[in-house]
């Protein structure tokens, strides 16, 4: 379904990103996985690619809140693969705090890697879809930034500020056979929603649980082939925002 594809996944040595990547390299497209920090992650998930699903797929380490960095790597992806015609911008970080006692820092830190970095991603991989006359971009937002959470200021302005972006780039770029769409999971069980297992907001989720990282996989996975959809938020949430 999406042989002769190469996606691009950014954060995607665990979790989410780790899901989504390997459920589009499941589908045959060739994968390159976007990490931060752990070198050894990112190089299994890609082995796991090319062993179980028999594609091409590469790690690149890459601050992708740092313009000139992601412009790097994108030039570098495109020698590798010669193209590229998938994003999921998947990258994100927490630095929860309340709002009275948080720390300029975590506020700009949160927002450079989670809404920037998005923004770099697309801006350097904008040309390569251009080129091709088609491209599918998928911002993984939150349902945050679409209800807000207490003590997450920072986190729920970055994935709002997704919303919007997602939005303007679909209206910008369709013309050019570009879709652009977001997903919005709720409460997924991740590396980064241990801290939220005793969260009271739990208990509001009408299917009465978490959800799993392969259901915002499967999600990404229908966008990915949807062709006649763009500008959507797609809610993979069990119904909390409801």
């Amino acid at each position: 379904m999406l042989k002769e594809k190469t996606a691009i996944v950014t954060g995607g040595s665990r979790g989410i990103g780790k899901a989504i990547a390997l459920k589009l390299a499941s589908m045959g497209a060739d994968i390159a996985v976007i990490y931060a920090g752990n070198t050894d992650a990112a190089e299994a998930v890609s082995r796991q690619c090319r062993e179980e699903y028999g594609v091409n797929a590469k790690a690149y380490r890459c601050d992708v809140a740092d313009y000139a960095t992601v412009k790097e790597n994108v030039a570098q992806i495109k020698a590798d693969f010669g193209t590229a015609h998938i994003l999921v911008n998947n990258a994100g970080i927490t630095r929860d705090g309340l709002l009275a006692m948080m720390k300029e820092e975590d506020y700009d830190a949160v927002l450079d890697t989670n809404l920037k970095g998005a923004f770099n991603m697309i801006r350097h991989c904008a040309g390569l879809f251009i080129r091709n006359r088609e491209g599918c971009v998928i911002n993984i937002t939150s349902v945050a930034g679409i209800m807000g959470n207490a003590g997450q200021c920072n986190y729920a302005a970055s994935k709002a500020g997704l919303i919007g972006l997602t939005k303007s780039v679909a209206r910008e770029l369709a013309p050019k056979g570009i879709r652009c769409n977001a997903i919005a999971p709720g409460f997924i069980a991740t590396d980064m929603t241990e801290s939220q297992a005793e969260n009271p907001l739990l208990e509001k989720i009408p299917l009465g649980r978490m959800g799993k990282a392969e259901d915002v996989a499967d999600a990404a996975a229908f966008l990915a082939c949807a062709e006649y959809v763009t500008g959507e938020v797609l809610r993979v949430d069990g119904g909390i925002a409801m």
